[in-house]
């Protein structure tokens, strides 16, 4: 006879995301919303985790209140926690170590990663929705080298200010511009680049617009957490297992 394990509440959605608080729209593509995902996730938003607070001022200050949401989705039946925001990057040795699953805060965790698929004298770069308040403590808390190339998008029209904004009404094409126009600037300054990868969990609409403009490997929230759901839920291969030919 074969018994199945229990101990927790809801099932089938392993990943759970932690959110910040916010009233800007999402567009498929983006973290928050949930048609962005090819499989179920669990959600919490962290009242009082602005968008302003978290990547203008120091979330740290705010950790507490993670980890309270985090323990919360544990509890609920997630076995793996990520977040809407590369900024909390500064914040994942204290989550990682509050509950007792793998915690992926960041986008910017892929770097090192990235580098390291890269040939001789090619860079993997960062770009960003606020470059300056992407500190070294936020690269070293990723394990990302300080001296890697980033770029920022506060040059432009809308997407920085509309999302750091939490503005109630964004125009999305004027946003696609601006991470058109940031990642021609970026690869134009650092021909070095090998890879890019966005730190924005706001950028995952534009990955195709930046590889396209760019021509080079572009990494993102969306990427790392498909890795990383695949490793709470691996793919089973019924067919092979009961193929003779195998």
């Amino acid at each position: 006879m074969q018994t199945t394990r229990g101990g927790k509440t809801v099932f089938g959605a392993t990943l759970g995301i932690l959110m910040l608080e916010t009233r800007f729209p999402r567009i498929p593509g983006d973290m928050g919303n949930a048609l962005t995902w090819p499989f179920p996730v669990q959600y919490r938003v962290v009242r009082g985790a602005s968008p302003d607070k978290v990547v203008r001022q120091d979330a740290r200050v705010l950790v507490d209140l993670f980890i309270e949401q985090a323990q919360d989705l544990v509890a609920h039946g997630c076995d793996g926690i990520t977040t809407n925001c590369g900024f909390l990057a500064i914040v994942q040795d204290k989550i990682a170590r509050a509950v007792p699953v793998p915690v992926a805060t960041s986008s910017l965790m892929q770097v090192p990663m990235v580098q390291a698929m890269l040939p001789p004298g090619k860079r993997a770069g960062i770009l960003t929705i606020s470059k300056s308040t992407l500190t070294n403590r936020h690269l070293a808390a990723a394990n990302v080298p300080l001296d890697t190339p980033v770029w920022g998008t506060e040059g432009g029209r809308e997407f920085t200010r509309a999302i750091l904004g939490d503005e109630p009404e964004i125009d999305f094409a004027v946003c696609r511009a601006d991470m058109i126009d940031a990642a021609r600037d970026f690869h134009a300054a650092h021909p070095e680049l090998g890879a890019i990868v966005l730190e924005c969990t706001n950028m995952v609409p534009y990955a195709a617009d930046v590889r396209r403009v760019t021509g080079l490997p572009v990494f993102s929230i969306y990427s790392f957490v498909q890795w990383f759901q695949q490793s709470l839920m691996p793919r089973r291969f019924p067919d092979a297992l009961d193929d003779p030919r195998y």
